[in-house]
Parts: structure tokens; sequence; C-alpha cells
């Protein structure tokens, strides 16, 4: 993984020039990148980097990382899959990965970036292993745990531990005490707002069980929200809750999971 804060300037417009000439739309790129970051009521102004959070960075990514792209497919080792700044570089053997690794830090380099300490590490995928975390899930080499096809392995994947704990502190702010004189019912969209979309996102995977995990919190968020209403303890809600059909409205994750089947071509749903 790269940080879009190291993207120098100059070598970023040289890269967008290469396909833009509308002098109008460069000079915008440049007061965009110049335009620097507010912290702390000062603003700081940088030669590299584009904005961040800005709508726009991604896509500044993508163009300048084009070029390490281009690069691998002639000079790289093994094949690499990349999304904006966060990659990785799929090898068969040790040896082709210590090449593949020490490749991406010199075509990086040459671009004046460099690969993040913290995320970047040669992982071997075996079953048993720890895994790697790419794009918000956790991947691992895993056998079957079907009786009937014990001698099956694949790569699953499911939310990593960081994007469980980021959707379950979402879950807290959308249940917290500020929230205590809403209706419980406008509670309940926000919430299942947000169920949606990170269900519709780690749907295509090995999920279940983290799906039932993040579920079980909202319901225990939604319970406690609903005892403190009334100044009752936490059993007072779960009873209240339960008490409701439709739970309030709150939605359910299962069945919304598509699993790849492992050594099958891939079938959306199933």
């Amino acid at each position: 993984m790269v940080s879009f804060e190291a993207i120098p300037h100059d070598g970023l417009m040289a890269a967008i020039e290469e396909r833009v000439v509308d002098r109008k739309l460069l000079a915008l790129v440049r007061g965009m990148l110049r335009a620097g970051v507010m912290e702390h009521g000062a603003v700081t102004r940088r030669d590299t980097g584009t904005p961040q959070g800005g709508v726009i960075s991604p896509l500044l990514a993508n163009v300048y990382l084009h070029r390490l792209d281009r690069q691998w497919a002639t000079e790289g080792c093994g094949v690499l899959v990349r999304y904006a700044d966060d990659l990785v570089a799929m090898c068969r053997t040790r040896r082709q990965a210590d090449r593949a690794l020490a490749a991406l830090t010199a075509t990086l380099a040459g671009m004046g970036l460099a690969p993040k300490p913290a995320k970047t590490r040669i992982v071997h995928l075996d079953e048993g292993g720890e895994g790697l975390d790419f794009l918000g899930f956790q991947h691992r080499w895993v056998r079957s745990r079907d009786p009937r096809f014990r001698h099956v392995c694949f790569l699953a994947r499911w939310p990593s531990r960081q994007a469980m704990q980021r959707a379950r502190d979402r879950v807290r702010e959308l249940t917290g005490r500020d929230r205590l004189r809403w209706p419980v019912e406008q509670v309940v969209q926000d919430l299942n707002r947000f169920l949606r979309g990170w269900a519709g996102y780690f749907r295509y995977g090995n999920s279940t069980v983290q799906f039932d995990e993040i579920i079980r919190h909202a319901d225990r968020r939604l319970a406690l929200l609903i005892a403190k209403r009334h100044q009752r303890p936490w059993r007072y809600g779960r009873q209240v809750l339960n008490a409701r059909p439709d739970r309030y409205g709150l939605i359910s994750l299962n069945g919304t999971i598509a699993a790849p089947r492992p050594n099958r071509p891939w079938r959306e749903g199933r």
C-alpha cells in the first residue's frame, strides 16, 4: 500500500498531461492540489499528496499509479492486483515473492513513492496460516468443512478485524446517547441504511459468522437505547424489542450472502 500524501505533484501533473491538453482543466487540477489542508485553524500546503478526503483523490491516484501497472506488465514479477493505493502481488513461490517485493520497491522509488512498511509483507497462503487483508476483507486458504469435500481447499474471505470494528463503531454511533430523544423508527432507518450498504459490499464472501455478529450487535444497541429512553434496565429494552413482531423494522442479513463455490465458476447468488 502507498499513501495519497506522498504522490509528487509534478509527476502527477505530467501523468495527467499525457492524456489531457485542456489548459483550463489542468489549471483546475493544479489549483486543487495547491489548495492545501486546514488543520487546527491553519492551512498547510505541500508539494506532494492529493486532497485527503477529496472525491477526486482516488481518481488522481489511479492516474499516477497507472504508470506502475504499465511498468509491471513488462518488468514485474507475479500478478499485480491494485485498487487505488491498495495492492497485492500474487506469486507462486517465495523466491518469486522476494523478487516481486524488490521490483515493487524499486518501481515505486522511481515514482517518488514507497510502500508503507507497516502494511507491506510477504504472506504464505496455506491452510491454518495468518492470511492477508485486502480491500477490507480477510483472505485465508481453508479446507472445506463438508465431510464429503474434505479434500477441497479454497481461498475464503470475510470482513477483516478492522472492518468489523469500524462497523461496530458505526452502529454504536447511530445508537448513541445523543439520539435518545429520536423516534426509535428513525434510528432504525439510519441503522438499516448503514447495514444494507455494509452488507452489500461484504456479501460476496464467506461472511455468515460476521454478519450474524453485526446484527446481534445492532440488536443489543437498539435494546439498550430503548431502555435508556425509559430509564430502565437493559432487559426492559430487550422485552420491548421482542414484543414487536417487526422489531421496529430492523432488517435481517440472513440469506444475503453470495458465497463463491470452491473450484467452480463464479455464480452470483446461491
